[in-house]
């Protein structure tokens, strides 16, 4: 299996870049004091205790909106939620509990995934009986930080690694070569990987469609370690339809993303 995937969600403006800069050790995500700024997925390789994983920032989840920007920055976060192992649900602990953070707890319900509530904005100026509201979101018990003043953070990720499991690949990343083979449905490309590697490591059928995720395949050649990634066919979006192809085919950029 591949490397864990922590994302962090949660509605606009409570701090969900500043704790993933935080967490990455630079400023790879812009933080103002504005709703929105964060619109596309933003990646980085994080480590804790010798435990390595991808984190995820994601832009703030507007349910209910007809702003085109805030509806794709919704669709981005869905599918940052769907590649998740652990998914970090980012509150206010200054504002409490608000309506869009219901509606956002009950989507996450749904996901079935593995939830850490994180009350922010608890420093030391904030009642500390606050954190006790988010329990209404019944989401399990909630950790108090502050990411911008670095507090908790520690205890945050004790929580995060404490969810991998030993199917998940928690060593520092290889220094292999990768290479992402992409392209529209049905082309070969999961042909031409097995010709590569001169085994059936990818099922190969006449059916578009066949390749669903993003499929990691390491090979040696005179000295020099490769990772082959296969991936989804991409078509047009006029033509994609199906929910789990549209996600196969954000995975499939997600790749492209990952190669050299």
């Amino acid at each position: 299996m591949g490397r864990p995937i922590v994302t962090i969600v949660g509605r606009p403006n409570v701090g969900k870049s500043t704790l993933f800069n935080r967490i990455a050790g630079s400023r790879i995500s812009i933080t103002e004091d504005t709703p929105g700024v964060t619109r596309d997925r933003i990646y980085a390789e994080c480590e804790w205790l010798d435990n390595y994983f991808t984190l995820i920032d994601t832009g703030g989840i507007e349910l209910n909106t007809t702003d085109t920007i805030f509806a794709q920055m919704r669709v981005q976060a869905e599918v940052a939620i769907e590649m998740a192992d652990v998914v970090l649900f980012m509150v206010d602990g200054k504002e409490g509990v608000t309506a869009a953070d219901t509606e956002v707890a009950q989507m996450l319900r749904k996901a079935k995934k593995d939830i850490i509530l994180v009350v922010n904005k608890m420093d030391r100026f904030v009642n500390e009986d606050n954190i006790y509201e988010f329990y209404n979101l019944g989401l399990g018990d909630p950790i108090a930080i502050s990411s911008s003043e670095a507090l908790a953070i520690g205890d945050l990720l004790d929580e995060i690694i404490s969810k991998f499991d030993e199917t998940m690949n928690t060593d520092e990343e290889d220094d292999s070569i990768k290479i992402a083979v992409i392209g529209k449905p049905n082309a070969g490309k999961s042909s031409i990987i097995n010709r590569i590697i001169g085994e059936d490591r990818v099922i190969v059928s006449d059916i578009p469609g066949t390749t669903r995720d993003a499929i990691d395949t390491k090979f040696e050649s005179n000295g020099q370690k490769y990772t082959l990634i296969d991936t989804a066919g991409i078509r047009k979006k006029s033509k994609v339809l199906e929910t789990v192809e549209k996600y196969s085919v954000l995975r499939a950029f997600t790749a492209v993303e990952r190669a050299d």
